[in-house]
């Protein structure tokens, strides 16, 4: 009786465990609003803190970049090239989204970032953006770090 009364507390720890973890420490930011994330992404610019792409770190590629959002939905980039691209915030099912989009580009890390990013974070010093991937299901993530 008490081995059967043990193994129960068992089980049922592991079952409140394996229920409570998910494959993914990190979710879609709740409590941030699109207007925030507005007014925190125009006030300045930013640089690629992170930037891995289905597991591959990738944040070398957007070295020496800086991102200059503007409140019109424009976005520039300078730096060893200068890039020009659209980006605008809004909320999808409750959690906020960034599409970004280099529509000039067809190949290489600004066209790989041309896409729909969720915040996970957003600061006046950091924003954390994940995206998965509709194909695959792979996530990727991309960190904006004011500089």
């Amino acid at each position: 009786m008490k081995r059967n009364l043990r193994l129960s507390a068992i089980t049922l720890f592991f079952a409140t465990v394996i229920v409570g973890c998910s494959k993914d420490d990190k979710t879609t930011a709740t409590g941030i609003t699109a207007a925030q994330v507005n007014t925190l992404i125009v006030d300045g610019t930013w640089d690629v803190s992170l930037y891995n792409e289905a597991g591959v770190d990738q944040v070398s590629d957007f070295s020496g970049y800086t991102f200059d959002f503007n409140a019109d939905g424009s976005l520039l980039v300078t730096g060893p090239a200068e890039k020009t691209g659209t980006w605008n915030s809004t909320t999808e099912s409750g959690k906020v989204k960034i599409p970004i989009a280099f529509e000039t580009e067809t190949d290489g890390p600004f066209e790989s970032i041309s896409d729909d990013w969720f915040v996970l974070t957003a600061t006046d010093q950091k924003i954390e953006l994940k995206h998965i991937s509709g194909g695959d299901g792979s996530e990727d993530f991309l960190t904006f770090e004011k500089n």
